[in-house]
């Protein structure tokens, strides 16, 4: 019986996958991710602003409203304000969120340089006064991932920081100060999960928290620049807000039938298993005194396990989550928590497309147990149920993945499964 319905999933991804060939023009392998303000902060998973670029070209029109419900760092809003389109993003992370407004908000580049200046003077004549030190925030493990000097420098950093009258030049070094968090942990860079670097590589570690931040600060400073010089002269209005669309989606936010464009890149899964969104987060939303920095991951999709008993009518993905908890229950549950918000949160979002409206959606089939979950299958078949047309589904490599070509999705130690290697983006139209 498992041996007959394997079969039967594979059978029904060879069909799927003769719709969705190979098309190496969305690769953009040589190009690069930080033109602009794109690049001035890392965050996990970002869509590249091409694929946004292009989604934005063939299916908007200057002047229509872009909607992106997991908003991350802001690639579809910014690349929408240098398009002309008015632009709407909603995401949970408080990070995701103060980096997508510093990407998006022009800040006049002398008053800049004059608050970088005065920083620079900061740094150089900065020392503790008796009485005059400021607190350390205190959470959990910071001793773990910080040096004591570190600490007391990015102490000082902070409170700079805190001082900034201008909200727009505040958040700017607020973003550099995030990125400035991260580079001088006890974190290994090269990864999104909380790894920790070895003892040896502490030792030879001696981060210069000053002029980590002046680094970033004018790089980030350049790149605002570059943003300035290339936005259109009618500035289209953008709103950011924090909100979770699978609860439903405020008509204070955005109206039924108001929306133009969607182009969206969510999360493949539950960021606990697959994309690591909040450890990413953690150690630079505490030191920014965010709210819960530590439960991000818990109030994402599929955060919350469920027990979830009913199919979801889509044979493919009912197939491949019965196979997987035939497996393994706790992994079968997961991934059909994630699903059960997912479905969730795409009606809410077709709720707001307008008649005529496209909806494009980046995804990822990820593999769980061996076995490749059909996300991109299931999000056409979900707009469907919401009333649309499945206009295409294009297939792209991904060129450039920071995460290991295998991993272990059966968790038993030895075995190793590839990781993905393509994204699908899915397209659909309003009736």
């Amino acid at each position: 019986m498992v041996h007959r319905r394997l079969e039967k999933i594979r059978e029904a991804r060879v069909v799927l996958k003769s719709q969705k060939p190979l098309d190496t023009g969305w690769d953009y392998r040589s190009a690069s991710n930080n033109q602009l303000t794109h690049g001035i902060h890392p965050y996990p998973a970002m869509m590249i602003y091409q694929v946004a670029r292009r989604l934005i070209r063939e299916y908007g029109t200057p002047g229509n409203l872009l909607f992106d419900p997991y908003c991350g760092t802001a690639t579809a809003l910014l690349e929408a304000m240098l398009a002309g389109l008015v632009s709407v993003g909603t995401d949970l992370n408080p990070l995701a969120r103060l980096i997508a407004r510093v990407k998006t908000t022009p800040i006049n580049v002398d008053d800049l340089d004059r608050e970088i200046e005065d920083f620079i003077a900061f740094g150089i004549d900065a020392t503790y006064t008796v009485g005059a030190r400021p607190e350390t925030p205190r959470f959990p493990n910071i001793d773990y991932w910080f040096d004591q000097s570190v600490q007391r420098d990015l102490v000082l950093v902070l409170d700079y920081v805190a001082r900034i009258r201008d909200p727009k030049l505040a958040d700017f070094f607020r973003v550099a100060f995030s990125l400035t968090v991260r580079k001088c942990s006890w974190t290994r860079n090269s990864e999104f999960k909380l790894v920790r670097l070895s003892q040896h590589q502490m030792d030879g570690l001696k981060p210069d928290v000053f002029s980590t931040m002046i680094g970033i600060l004018n790089t980030n400073r350049d790149a605002m620049r570059g943003l300035i010089e290339s936005l259109p002269s009618d500035l289209p209005r953008r709103t950011i807000r924090s909100f979770d669309t699978v609860e439903g989606i405020s008509r204070g936010v955005l109206r039924a039938d108001s929306v133009d464009l969607v182009v969206t890149s969510p999360p493949y899964g539950d960021s606990k298993t697959t994309v690591a969104y909040g450890q990413f987060s953690r150690l630079s939303s505490q030191w920014l005194g965010y709210a819960d920095a530590s439960r991000i991951d818990n109030v994402l999709l599929g955060g919350t396990k469920r027990h979830i008993t009913k199919r979801f009518g889509i044979d493919v993905l009912d197939e491949t989550i019965s196979s997987i908890s035939r497996c393994d229950a706790k992994r079968g549950a997961e991934v059909a928590s994630f699903f059960a918000d997912y479905r969730r949160s795409i009606g809410n979002v077709a709720s707001v497309i307008k008649p005529g409206g496209f909806a494009c959606y980046v995804v990822g089939n990820r593999t769980v147990r061996g076995l490749t979950v059909p996300t991109a299958e299931t999000t056409a078949a979900l707009f469907e149920a919401s009333g649309f047309d499945h206009v295409a589904t294009f297939s792209r490599n991904i060129p450039n993945k920071r995460m290991p070509h295998l991993n272990s999705p059966s968790n038993i130690a030895g075995q190793r499964g590839k990781t993905m290697s393509r994204e699908f983006i899915v397209v659909c139209q309003k009736r």
